[in-house]
């Protein structure tokens, strides 16, 4: 009965848009697409069936009506698109070689002595993991919390009366660190490319991925400094010495030698990066010929097959969701729905504030607003667009605005333990508090607002993106 109430409600809206007048100056082609897009991010929202299906029913559903196929499908054809799944191979042969665990139990070796300093560890292994896995999913849930697992069993913590012991620690700050390194590049959470994409619609800003790392990943590593340091604080480990060299000894044995396959993907990795970074300084590179080749090298390499790529869930979901919000927003945008709602909210609505007080609400807003969703593709397709219209009609700073807004999606989840797919799989494992998480996540949230404005801005005026 539940699932026929929220398919009841997404169909709905569509219906209604259709049989009603659309406001003056849009056409009812827009309108009536509008209402398939509304249709489309409720089901994300309500979720009656995978958003997957949910959306390839309103693909289906607007090209029935509307007869415009080849209008929404472009999404499929679209560059942004093919680099992230290109990405994804990377992440895929992350996992299957073990070499994000190999690099793991390196730096715990190194640096992990105590339970404070494997938060750092943990925060510097998903940065390093960070721009070649487009899910974090797969990288926090996936690669790092099977070895926070370990760590915190190996020194007597388990759900119940010893989670306090370092456990609980450890894994919070697996799923906190992610929402940072998520947004520090491009490449580091799929739904990155729909937010970039979304911003040059409606702001003009486009960025390369270097240009992107540029300017957000220093705001990112300065908040990294601070979350392990938050969780440590709300947690309070009750054991601090770690016994990191029996632990990496250990989990290095299980890996045994380093494999060829890993050698390779050390290298193809290292020259992505490279690839990725040249347009920044001028030479012209495509990001998405750089992935499709690092993607060629790894299959004919052996690394991995393409049976892998085939049972990775993450990689065709993220190609159908993608697709078909890339698809809409881009029929909506040839059909000057944004550019209609740019001028409408400057004609009806003044924020009597200067440019920069404008972007510190809608931000604060951003953040606090995205306590309701559970998930960034969802927040990113129904909430971005407005907030960037309504910056733009208050004449902000349309650079500024645009890596504000982009920062504020990921780091946005911090506030709840299900505001991205890592934190329900974590949070799962039984060794963490609602208190202790939500406290943590709040403060940490807040925090990450201020360090994106006391060193964003100088930092962007300093490399030349805003005056």
């Amino acid at each position: 009965m539940e699932r026929i109430l929220k398919l009841a409600v997404i169909v709905l809206i569509p219906v209604i848009l259709w049989f009603t007048t659309p406001p003056e100056g849009l056409s009812d082609t827009a309108w009536r697409l509008f209402g398939f897009y509304i249709a489309g991010i409720l089901g994300l929202i309500l979720k009656p069936y995978p958003i997957q299906i949910i959306l390839l029913a309103v693909l289906s559903a607007s090209a029935l009506f509307l007869d415009n196929a080849k209008e929404i499908l472009v999404g499929y054809g679209s560059t942004a698109l093919w680099m992230i799944i290109a990405a994804f191979s990377l992440s895929v042969a992350f996992g299957k070689t073990g070499l994000g665990h190999r690099v793991a139990y390196h730096l715990i070796r190194a640096f992990g002595s105590t339970v404070l300093r494997l938060g750092y560890v943990t925060a510097l292994l998903d940065l390093i993991l960070s721009p070649a896995t487009p899910s974090n999913t797969a990288r926090a849930a996936g690669i790092i919390y099977p070895i926070n697992l370990s760590i915190a069993e190996s020194i007597g913590s388990y759900p119940g009366d010893t989670a306090k012991r370092g456990g609980s620690f450890i894994l919070m700050n697996g799923y906190f660190v992610t929402k940072i390194t998520s947004f520090m590049f491009l490449t580091a959470m799929a739904p990155n490319v729909l937010a970039l994409d979304f911003v040059t619609k409606i702001t003009g800003l486009s960025m390369t991925w270097g240009e992107w790392a540029l300017a957000l990943a220093l705001p990112g590593l300065v908040m990294l400094i601070f979350v392990p340091l938050i969780g440590y604080w709300i947690d309070r480990p009750e054991s601090v010495e770690i016994d990191n060299k029996k632990l990496a000894a250990d989990g290095l044995a299980k890996l045994g030698p380093m494999k060829v396959s890993e050698k390779i993907l050390a290298v193809v990795f290292i020259l992505a990066l490279i690839g990725w970074a040249l347009p920044s300084i001028g030479v012209d590179l495509s990001a998405t010929a750089v992935a499709l080749v690092a993607m060629t090298i790894v299959f004919l390499s052996g690394i991995i097959t393409w049976d892998d790529m085939v049972q990775t869930k993450a990689v065709w979901n993220t190609f159908i969701w993608f697709g078909a919000i890339l698809g809409l927003s881009t029929a909506l945008t040839k059909a000057k729905f944004f550019a209609w709602l740019a001028t409408f909210m400057q004609t009806n609505l003044a924020l009597d504030f200067s440019p920069l007080v404008v972007v510190l609400i809608l931000s604060a807003i951003s953040v606090v607003i995205r306590y309701l969703f559970a998930s960034s593709t969802a927040y990113i397709a129904s909430m971005l667009p407005v907030f960037l219209t309504v910056g733009m009609a208050s004449g902000v700073d349309p650079v500024m605005f645009g890596l504000v807004l982009l920062a504020t999606n990921a780091f946005g989840g911090l506030v709840t333990h299900y505001g991205a797919s890592p934190g329900p799989i974590i949070y799962s494992a039984g060794y963490n508090n609602l208190k202790d998480w939500w406290t943590a996540g709040g403060i940490l949230a807040i925090l990450s607002w201020i360090l994106l404005f006391v060193v964003g801005i100088p930092w962007w005026t300093f490399i030349g993106m805003i005056g």
